[in-house]
């Protein structure tokens, strides 16, 4: 494999038993990324349930009570790798009760594949599952539509559901969808062409994996540097050692760049970069790096640095697109803790604008509260200023996390912005069903 080939970061998603695991597994097993004894510990299981043929699905779901309930809870990372392309997998939960966990498996997916069973067609998860992907800016959606062998491998079918997800990923701002029939349980179109669908003439599953294009080099994006922790050493060797650690989290870094901390909005040159024991002149995202300064200035854990020239404006309101995680539900004038990078801040919920109904894919006005998993917008006030960007410009530091300040427990996930297009821009979406 050449050093240069390309990583793929991509999650799955669809409704309970719509056979995400199983299309997984049957992707490691039929690319030959599964271990012998990886395979003979699934043979084994598979004996022990009583089945002839191993459940490729138990490849992923790895939890004893997922084995036994048959449906996946957590989310799931695989690595694996072809002469193409590298891959980090998050199989993440079809129940709507483990929405969460979906959120958390594609916040970091440049592609989805979203899972529809071909006898059930486009349900309501489903359209939850596109909305939380066009949510967190995911720039490819492959429509997976599976268990083609239990309709007779119809054509018709499958034209009948792609043309009813392309319709609604259109009016969500989905910006690309990629149609594909398949049968995880038999092997169609997953990894080998299918010659039972002879009227299909797409991609498979893993070829379109390989050969979708993936986002430009991360130093494009203006530098962002969460501080994680202030080192000084205090040593004979550096008496004056005053460094910022951290991960870059977009952009990149140089010595001799101008920067601005951020709230205090002061300004500095880097002196040095320390990366693995030693100084470099440079370093890109997502390494993680000590950063020098030539002045002495206050800064603490949580403090952004960024290039002076392209630094974000940092603001105590803002209206942000979330999606609601908890049980207990969000209302308007609770207080809570919202954390930002490395910085945790004090904040009020002013105000729930509006709720996505899943339904007709129409934002309802001025909702009581936002129950467990419900999509919708929202107005904050902060405490302290916090230097978000809009997170279409910046995933990283465009997102957030709304916290219970009893106990800890996430509450909401949260996009600065408006990140998804919304309902009404039909057409936006390029969908193609091969």
């Amino acid at each position: 494999m050449s050093p240069a080939t390309t990583l793929l970061r991509f999650a799955t998603a669809g409704s309970v038993d719509d056979g995400k695991s199983t299309l997984v597994g049957r992707l490691l097993h039929d690319s030959k990324s599964v271990l012998a004894d990886q395979l003979e510990a699934v043979e084994a299981a598979s004996r022990g349930r009583g089945q002839e043929a191993p459940d490729l699905a138990l490849l992923t779901d790895g939890l004893r009570a997922e084995r036994e309930q048959g449906i996946t809870i957590d989310v799931a990372y695989r690595y694996f790798a072809t002469p193409r392309r590298r891959f980090i997998l998050a199989d993440t939960p079809g129940h709507v009760q483990y929405t969460r966990n979906m959120v958390t498996g594609a916040s970091t997916a440049e592609l989805t594949v979203v899972l529809v069973d071909a006898r059930n067609g486009v349900v309501e998860q489903t359209r939850r599952h596109a909305a939380i992907a066009a949510l967190l800016r995911v720039p490819h959606v492959v429509l997976a539509v599976n268990k083609m062998d239990l309709v007779d491998y119809a054509e018709p079918v499958f034209a009948a559901i792609a043309e009813e997800f392309a319709d609604c990923a259109a009016r969500l701002g989905v910006p690309e969808v990629t149609a594909i029939p398949v049968s995880a349980l038999a092997g169609d179109n997953v990894v080998e062409p299918s010659a039972r669908m002879d009227w299909y003439g797409g991609p498979t599953v893993l070829e379109h994996l390989e050969t979708v294009r993936v986002a430009g080099a991360p130093d494009l994006l203006p530098a962002r540097f969460p501080v994680q922790y202030v080192i000084r050493p205090q040593t004979a060797e550096h008496p004056d050692y005053r460094g910022y650690a951290g991960r870059i989290e977009a952009g990149s870094l140089h010595v001799g760049q101008e920067v601005r901390v951020l709230p205090s909005g002061r300004t500095s040159r880097i002196s040095r970069i320390d990366l693995l024991g030693r100084s470099v002149s440079r370093a890109v995202a997502p390494q993680s790096v000590t950063v020098l300064l030539e002045d002495d200035l206050d800064i603490a854990r949580g403090d952004l640095i960024a290039p002076a020239e392209a630094a974000p404006e940092p603001s105590r309101d803002i209206r942000a697109t979330v999606c609601h995680l908890a049980d207990q539900p969000l209302t308007p004038g609770r207080r809570v803790l919202l954390r930002h990078g490395t910085r945790t801040v004090r904040a009020l919920v002013r105000g729930i604008d509006s709720r996505l109904g899943l339904d007709g894919l129409t934002h309802h006005p001025a909702p009581d509260g936002l129950g467990a998993n419900d999509i919708g917008r929202v107005t904050l006030r902060t405490a302290e200023p916090l230097p978000l960007d809009a997170y279409g410009d910046c995933r990283p530091t465009g997102a957030f996390l709304l916290i219970d300040p009893a106990d800890g427990t996430t509450l909401t996930a949260g996009m600065n912005g408006d990140p998804a297009a919304g309902p009404g821009t039909a057409g936006a979406a390029d969908v193609r069903p091969c």
